[in-house]
């Protein structure tokens, strides 16, 4: 696993390989410039000690300084601009996976946790695959540099030097496993942070009008409280590798001091040299902690990487677009295309003994279920609360892929359709009607970038939003706030519907769309469906009686089966579950399905 992590770390990195190898290159310039001072130093010794002129080698120190510090400085840009490149590849990346993951994988990961892993982790990754990268490489060549040339001055001091370092080493060692386990902690409590901060804002209002700010915030702060522990944990090895790099100079300062100035005392070694050693053991301090340093951010790298790579490895829907393909001259031909097919006709649907679970170890929420609905005209879809009505809209949508039996549109088996493909013949307006943060305009042409002027004006008259865009301060271009803040529930509703007919699909799914309307507006709004169902496709998830007496066909669900299919004069003489529902005139309750969909 942790050479997978590593692989995957270079892998990061690789795209901008000629910016590293430029940068470290530079850097690598500036510390062969840091190497050849004590030398310079230890001849400016010897030349005073015969009282010679020292202007050469005081001048050849002075390039070396600047000269080393302005090819650091270039070398550092290099890397640092490598560094925020392989940031936005490794954002990216996961911005292009994440809409096009299933759904089933999604639902398994809450969005704060996701939204951390294109945050936080890649900001990590930047430090591990190029500054820590860098760092590893740097100090490791300079280090060795260092030990060669005290091994050419004196061997006896450069073995005592090399016993200190060896021995703090394999301190080190030891140290750097539990950093990486320490970091990945950190990591993921502060995954666990953001997810908690998501569930709270985005139901403030719910949370405000329950009393329950105390509670939920001691719930965030139990999870900060576990994210600073987690990052204490990393902090505390940290700085044991740290310590331990200063731990050598100072160790080896001590042995060299002793030992050396014993050889310098019976004249084994000169003063010159002793000098020149000690320079070196000095500028040690630099490339040991940069080497530390280095090893210990691709420890906390790694572990990064690894969460990303989590996302990046999960298998997107087959056959999706990439990312922004829709936007070409090719894509808006293909959907006009589309477009003008599907006001010729609806799409047919069979359902043959659909089985269904949300999770392997759960109870089927279809569990059997089968129906046919021909090409044209409404189709109202009723039953209890959690009988799986809105998991027959998201089995069409191939949100989920079934357990066993059939599913075909167009006598086409679902799991032959490309979901891309599939989906854009279907208008689909979810329960609770979500809308975006951006302008009206945006919303409304989500799903159709290329319709017209003509076309959206049409479609705001037939589910009577023209009064709303009028009142606007800026019309269709007015911001309507985070998750349409700015509207009511029932302009939501209408906004959503008419983003689905803006697409003029060959389906149109609506899962209880009128339920914030008041009476007229949903009258208006029945209307305008029953025109659409003349030439489309259309299956309507109702709880009120009046959405669904004038279906061509209403299915009875119970129990993840229908139950019953006819219209609502023949379902009421049969009796039985749905005249026991017509009879309350509602047909079942808004409250969601025990599984991850929505009823």
């Amino acid at each position: 696993m942790k050479d997978s992590a590593t692989r995957s770390l270079l892998g990061h990195a690789r795209p901008q390989r000629k910016a590293l190898i430029a940068g470290a290159a530079l850097s690598a310039l500036g510390g062969v410039a840091g190497l050849a001072q004590p030398l310079v130093a230890k001849s400016f010794v010897e030349t005073l000690a015969v009282d010679e002129p020292v202007s050469r080698q005081v001048l050849l120190l002075a390039l070396l300084i600047v000269g080393g510090a302005l090819t650091s400085a270039f070398g550092m840009y290099a890397v640092e601009r490598a560094a925020e490149s392989v940031v936005l590849g490794a954002r990216r990346q996961l911005i292009s996976r994440l809409p096009r993951l299933r759904v089933a994988d999604l639902d398994q990961r809450p969005p704060g946790d996701l939204i951390s892993r294109v945050t936080a982790d890649t900001t990590l990754l930047r430090e591990a695959a190029t500054n820590n990268l860098v760092d590893t490489l740097i100090g490791s060549v300079t280090l060795l540099g260092m030990l060669v040339l005290m091994a050419w001055l004196d061997v006896v001091l450069f073995l005592a030097v090399l016993g200190v370092v060896f021995a703090i080493g394999v301190c080190t060692a030891l140290v750097m496993p539990r950093i990486a386990r320490a970091s990945k902690e950190a990591q993921e409590a502060l995954g666990e942070l953001g997810s908690g901060l998501e569930r709270l804002l985005g139901a403030i209002r719910t949370v405000k009008a329950s009393g329950a700010e105390q509670r939920e915030s001691a719930a965030l702060e139990g999870s900060a409280h576990g994210a600073w522990q987690a990052g204490l944990r990393a902090a505390r090895w940290g700085a044991v590798a740290g310590t331990s790099s200063g731990l050598v100079v100072q160790l080896a300062f001590l042995t060299v001091l002793g030992l050396g100035g014993a050889r310098v005392a019976n004249e084994s070694m000169s003063v010159a040299s002793l000098i020149g050693f000690l320079l070196y053991l000095f500028y040690l301090v630099g490339p040991v902690a940069q080497l530390a340093s280095g090893i210990s951010g691709l420890q906390v790298g790694t572990a990064a990487v690894r969460r990303i790579h989590e996302v990046l490895e999960l298998s997107p829907e087959e056959g999706e677009e990439p990312a922004g393909s829709g936007g070409t001259a090719g894509g808006r031909a293909v959907a006009a295309a589309e477009a003008e097919a599907a006001a010729d006709q609806g799409a047919g649907i069979v359902f043959r003994d659909v089985v269904f679970r949300y999770r392997e170890d759960g109870r089927p929420v279809l569990d059997g279920a089968g129906f046919e609905i021909s090409p044209g005209g409404l189709t109202a879809v009723v039953g209890p609360s959690g009988t799986g009505k809105s998991t027959l809209f998201a089995l069409l949508e191939r949100f989920y892929d079934i357990d066993s039996g059939s599913i075909t549109v167009d006598g086409r088996d679902l799991r032959d359709w490309n979901p891309a493909e599939l989906r854009r013949n279907i208008g689909y307006v979810e329960q609770d009607a979500p809308v975006l943060a951006g302008t009206l305009r945006d919303n409304l042409m989500l799903a159709a970038s290329g319709a017209s002027p003509d076309e959206l004006r049409r479609v705001l008259e037939q589910v009577r939003l023209t009064t709303l865009v009028d009142s606007l301060p800026q019309g269709l271009d007015t911001e309507v706030g985070h998750r349409g803040a700015a509207l009511s529930g029932g302009q939501r509703q209408r906004i959503a519907i008419a983003r689905a007919l803006l697409r003029r699909p060959r389906l149109l799914l609506l899962d209880e769309a009128t339920s914030q309307l008041d009476a007229l507006n949903e009258s208006e709004l029945r209307e305008v469906v029953a025109e659409v169902a003349r030439t489309t496709t259309v299956l309507v998830i109702a709880h009120r009686l009046s959405t669904v007496t004038g279906a061509r066909r209403i299915l009875v669900l119970e129990d993840g089966r229908v139950r019953a299919a006819g219209t609502h004069a023949e379902l009421l003489r049969e009796g039985g579950l749905y005249a026991r529902l017509a009879a309350t005139q509602t047909l079942g309750t808004t409250q969601p399905e025990p599984e991850p969909a929505t009823d």
